[in-house]
């Protein structure tokens, strides 16, 4: 009795086959939520460390 190559959807565990990302179009809407998200949650963490790196900069070169 052998399984059928499969993988499983990321939202919601479902199986679907390997070529496939997402079961469904609302699974597709939460998985591109999450990937903006992160995307906006890199930008931000980069920004942060950008201006941190600035003020660190003007601190210890301006006196």
């Amino acid at each position: 009795m052998a399984v059928e190559p499969h993988k499983h959807c990321p939202i919601c565990g479902t199986p679907i086959p390997l070529d496939e990302l997402v079961c469904s179009p609302d699974c597709q809407k939460v998985w591109d939520a999450r990937l903006s998200q992160q995307k906006r949650s890199r930008l931000i963490l980069f920004a942060v460390i950008v201006i941190f790196l600035i003020i660190w900069a003007i601190m210890t070169f301006v006196k």
